[in-house]
């Protein structure tokens, strides 16, 4: 199975995959050397997703799973298009779990400014967030952070308290965190936000949903279950959160072109 992203963010999404599919191949690309996606152009998003898609299509992957919301809500269909009969998993902000969840009707979420600008994401606000208050922060830079790999560092913290504090002052009690990348630093939005506000993401529905799409392609020979990590950037960030942040202290990372 094939997963990608345009950075290490994915990786929360691996993880639910391992979990829900642990005898399954995983083969995950991350575009680092042009991320972070969410400050791109819609054009360039699509350009740079059905890239690193050819690229897993090359190693053999039978589906892809884009484990970024930036790239599904601009890229997704296009490589539907492209390869009709190559099913594509894409994850999406989950507003209606969060129109669900809210108590107070005042839901906050965290995204990317491509994310929060896309056509895609206004078509779920309208669809599921009519009868609630919707505030969207865009969270310009935080990625870029995330990706340096110090998850502890004040400069991070400083950038997590200014996007929390508006959501804070408009008295949300969800909020959605619209970006894959974001879980990796959960405990300090939480922190920044307060305990009395429920955090949500949709990793494990992304990858239930990967495993029912995996299981309705046929049975494939049995192999070891290998994960492959790859980096058209430095890839020692990845191979660093993928040790600490998961527990993975085995794999490594290696860097190609695509």
């Amino acid at each position: 199975m094939g997963v990608f992203d345009s950075g290490v963010g994915g990786l929360t999404v691996l993880k639910a995959l391992r979990e829900q599919l642990p005898n399954v191949p995983l083969h995950y690309v991350a575009d680092t050397a042009h991320a972070p996606y969410g400050d791109r152009s819609s054009e360039y998003i699509v350009e740079r997703s059905v890239r690193v898609a050819e690229r897993l299509r090359d190693v053999g992957a039978r589906m892809a799973v884009v484990a970024c919301n930036t790239a599904t809500a601009h890229a997704v269909q296009a490589m539907r298009e492209r390869w009709p009969d190559w099913p594509v998993v894409g994850i999406e902000p989950g507003v209606k779990p969060a129109v669900a969840a809210t108590r107070n009707g005042r839901i906050g979420v965290m995204a990317t400014t491509a994310t929060i600008a896309s056509r895609r994401f206004e078509q779920l606000v309208a669809a599921h967030a009519s009868d609630v208050e919707l505030i969207s922060q865009p969270c310009p830079g935080l990625v870029t952070l995330i990706e340096r790999g110090d998850l502890r560092s004040a400069e991070l913290g400083d950038l997590i308290e200014r996007f929390c504090e508006p959501l804070r002052q408009r008295g949300v009690d969800t909020v959605l965190l619209g970006c894959t990348h974001y879980p990796l630093v959960q405990s300090r939005i939480q922190a920044a936000l307060g305990d009395g506000v429920q955090l949500l993401n949709i990793e494990d529905a992304v990858a239930r949903q990967a495993r029912r799409v995996w299981e309705s392609l046929g049975p494939v020979a049995s192999g070891p279950a290998a994960i492959v990590l790859e980096s058209t950037g430095d890839p020692l960030p990845l191979q660093h959160l993928a040790r600490e942040a998961l527990g993975w202290r085995d794999v490594t990372a290696t860097r190609i072109a695509a």
